[in-house]
């Protein structure tokens, strides 16, 4: 955990909710098999990471995939109970040591949600954002840049591209490749360039769906049938585009459980959000699907969601532009 007075009190919060009982009414209706726990991480470290498998399978909760999530509802396999679905969104470099070893070691399924630009060029869009008070490049924050039309952002972010270099995030093609070959990893597409979906034109969102799906199948030599919103933005443009392109299934960040109900549409299966730096306790409340609701009740919107270094379980749901 990383010390600081959010996080101080954070864990106070989560190891109060643990001795009242909520994990363990949480476990108790996961081990009915009436839902599944999706879960994300970004960039977890190895200890983090390690942690909360080895919390999930001392509690005896059943780890599947997405090949399993599919054929349960394809009503080929029954749903176990306690099932967890654990993903990783970006395809950051440290998931080969952290999250891959991990799940290697425990012989636990892990998805890897891949964005390809970042993995050929290095980095991602935001952190070339520091560059530009460098460069003296006046430019909107973050937040704001995933509020405008894709086509402005990605002037705006080329055009410190072109003035300066960011040290390497992602992991290389060769690193996809190896983990590819892992019984336990399964890789997912993330887009090409990690835009705001909704902020695109037609044009440019099935460029990014396509792009980035052919370019993984190239690398691993497997079908990519699973997908994750960038930022967790979607609309029924986007989930109409990803079922003409042949993904089978796509997940947003929307923080709840997957329930049976939530099975009728597999183009926006929500998971709960997890948070690097923060501590244990508050991500067993998180896994267990008992911290957003917490957090929503008392009014306490900035520790309900990621507000550290990738963003979080902020998922949107909107119409999209033509």
């Amino acid at each position: 955990m990383e010390l600081s007075i959010r996080n101080v009190f954070t864990w106070l919060l989560a190891n109060l909710l643990i001795m009242c009982g909520f994990v363990k009414r949480a476990k108790g209706r996961a081990m009915k098999a009436d839902h599944i726990l999706s879960m994300y991480f970004h960039d977890p470290s190895k200890k983090e990471f390690e942690a909360c498998v080895k919390w999930l399978k001392h509690n005896g909760f059943t780890f599947i995939s997405p090949e399993d999530l599919k054929n349960i509802i394809d009503k080929n396999l029954p749903l176990p109970k306690g099932a967890v679905l654990m993903t990783a969104d970006d395809g950051w470099r440290g998931n080969v040591s952290n999250l891959v070893a991990v799940a290697e070691k425990y012989q636990v399924p892990v998805t890897i949600f891949v964005s390809t630009e970042a993995v050929e060029e290095g980095a991602y869009w935001w952190s070339y954002l520091e560059k530009a008070k460098d460069l003296k490049i006046t430019i909107p924050s973050k937040s704001s840049l995933k509020l405008i039309m894709n086509d402005k952002r990605a002037a705006l972010i080329n055009e410190i591209k072109r003035q300066t270099k960011v040290e390497r995030q992602a992991m290389t093609i060769k690193q996809i490749k190896q983990i590819s070959k892992s019984k336990y990893v399964t890789i997912g597409g993330h887009t090409h360039t990690h835009p705001i979906l909704v902020n695109c034109r037609n044009e440019q969102l099935y460029n990014e769906l396509l792009i980035s799906k052919l370019k993984l199948e190239s690398w691993i030599g497997k079908e990519v049938k699973y997908f994750a919103y960038p930022n967790g933005d979607f609309g029924d443009r986007e989930m109409r585009a990803l079922k003409e392109l042949g993904y089978k299934l796509a997940f947003s960040s929307e923080p709840r459980h997957i329930t049976s109900e939530e099975l009728k549409n597999t183009f926006c299966l929500p998971r709960f959000g997890l948070l690097e730096g923060a501590s244990l306790a508050e991500n067993i409340c998180r896994m267990t699907g008992v911290w957003k609701p917490i957090m929503l009740k008392f009014r306490l919107p900035e520790l309900a969601k990621d507000e550290l270094k990738y963003g979080g379980d902020h998922s949107r749901r909107i119409p999209s532009p033509a």
